[in-house]
């Protein structure tokens, strides 16, 4: 399993860095508007986020506009795991060219959401990262599940289990051109299903109402 997966990462590293060179501002646009329509439709006040680097979905519009109205977190390293800390500025570069705000010993609050940038995806839906384990223990670590929602600016899926049981499981996976809900249907209301059909011209308006209620690949 271990080589598998090892090469599907390499695959999908391969994958991503030439698809971020082809209008990947367009592709993150993309991606946050549907970011949107998720978020409408569940009940958020706290999210973790992440600060985007390389080939990962640029959500940097994304976290000015949500700021507004929820509290924003993102990931503080430490050790082979992290804490979440609240964004804010100046941001600082730290290990493997990663941006943080400032350490913060405040008590975490309790997460709704977490977006979760992906190397790639397996056949159960489970995360396929840079091999860290960072994340994974991360949500190990909490008493409760947030609803997760894995992106990246192009699909990269592997029909075959070749994840671990400890890696984790998304609930939504968001490409720029659809949403899949994997585990999330409990959270989004009737609206978000039961759209009428798109009657726009162009198609990328609207959401992809053959995969939203399932996983198709």
């Amino acid at each position: 399993m271990f080589v598998k997966k090892k090469v599907f990462r390499q695959e999908c590293k391969k994958k991503l860095e030439k698809s971020a060179k082809i209008a990947k501002i367009y592709k993150d646009k993309k991606v946050q508007n549907k970011l949107y329509e998720i978020i409408k439709s569940i009940k958020v006040q706290n999210i973790l986020l992440y600060l985007p680097m390389g080939f990962e979905v640029n959500i940097n519009d994304f976290i000015k506009k949500m700021r507004k109205s929820c509290n924003i977190f993102v990931p503080f390293m430490e050790g082979v795991s992290f804490k979440i800390v609240k964004y804010r500025l100046p941001l600082k570069k730290k290990r493997f060219s990663i941006k943080e705000p400032n350490n913060s010993f405040f008590k975490n609050k309790r997460i709704d959401i977490a977006i979760v940038p992906v190397l790639g995806v397996g056949a159960n839906y489970k995360r396929v990262g840079f091999g860290k384990g960072m994340y994974d223990r991360f949500f190990a670590s909490l008493e409760y599940k947030p609803i997760i929602i894995f992106v990246q600016i192009e699909k990269c899926f592997n029909k075959k289990v070749i994840t671990n049981t400890y890696d984790i499981q998304s609930d939504f996976y968001v490409t720029p051109e659809k949403i899949y809900i994997t585990r999330g249907k409990q959270y989004v209301n009737r609206d978000f299903y039961s759209r009428r059909k798109c009657t726009h011209r162009r198609s990328n308006r609207c959401i992809n109402t053959k995969a939203v209620g399932s996983f198709k690949i």
